[in-house]
């Protein structure tokens, strides 16, 4: 049996205010959310780049292609409806940085932690006014509870757009630091994903690199890239 796929039905895709931000129209008609939500979004720049999304289609509908779009409809459909569990959620990294637990040895990847991953936590209890407790080994390690509470409240003036584009900066690394330190544009994506690799790229210097992981590795940057992109046009 063929898969059914979804089929270009539009000419052209535009954008037009609408209240409290900005909609996409396919031929004049307005853009909604799988679950039928208007998809409204809160900066002009977003909206010309969804818009550019849906313009780039073919004659089969490509969701992996639209990026942007996707996310717009998990800040509007999954996020904003469980802002408060989202960020508990991205928080909780918080307690278990990647950044905060480094190896015992080799003597070259003590080393090489240490210089990619103490700038990164000088400036978070700088920026933040916190304490990070650093470990070495795999034994869990408690942060301060006032760390953990200023970490979730930095969260809290988030709208669920920034929150959505934060996620994956903050999931696909393991580190609520390097989130942050993307949000706030201290890093890009493509830094933050490279000091997240430290441990592997240490490994592939040792061993030789695996094309599964690479690939894995590629997806993961990626998908970091959207996910700053997404931040830079809420800006705009």
């Amino acid at each position: 049996m063929t898969e059914w796929k979804a089929r270009r039905f539009w000419k052209e895709a535009t954008v037009a205010p609408c209240d409290g931000g900005w909609q996409v129209l396919l031929d004049g008609r307005p853009v909604l959310t799988p679950g039928k939500q208007p998809l409204r979004l809160p900066s002009h720049q977003l909206a010309e780049a969804v818009a550019a999304e849906w313009e780039a289609q073919g004659e089969v509908i490509a969701p992996l292609s639209m990026p942007l779009t996707r996310a717009a409809n998990s800040a509007i459909e999954k996020v904003a409806p469980q802002f408060d569990a989202v960020a508990d959620m991205l928080a909780s990294y918080g307690a278990t940085d990647l950044l905060c637990y480094r190896a015992t040895a080799p003597a070259e990847l003590v080393q090489a932690q240490a210089q990619a991953w103490d700038p990164l936590i000088d400036w978070a209890q700088d920026r933040y006014g916190i304490e990070l407790t650093v470990t070495q080994g795999v034994m869990p390690v408690t942060q301060p509870a006032p760390t953990l509470a200023a970490l979730r409240a930095r969260l809290d003036p988030l709208t669920p757009f920034q929150l959505t584009g934060l996620h994956d900066l903050v999931t696909l690394p393991g580190s609520l630091i390097l989130g942050l330190a993307v949000y706030e544009g201290r890093l890009d994506a493509e830094q933050a994903h490279g000091l997240a690799r430290v441990d592997e790229d240490y490994q592939s210097s040792v061993w030789g690199a695996d094309a599964e992981a690479a690939s894995s590795a590629a997806g993961r940057l990626q998908a970091m890239r959207d996910a700053e992109r997404l931040l830079q046009l809420l800006r705009g």
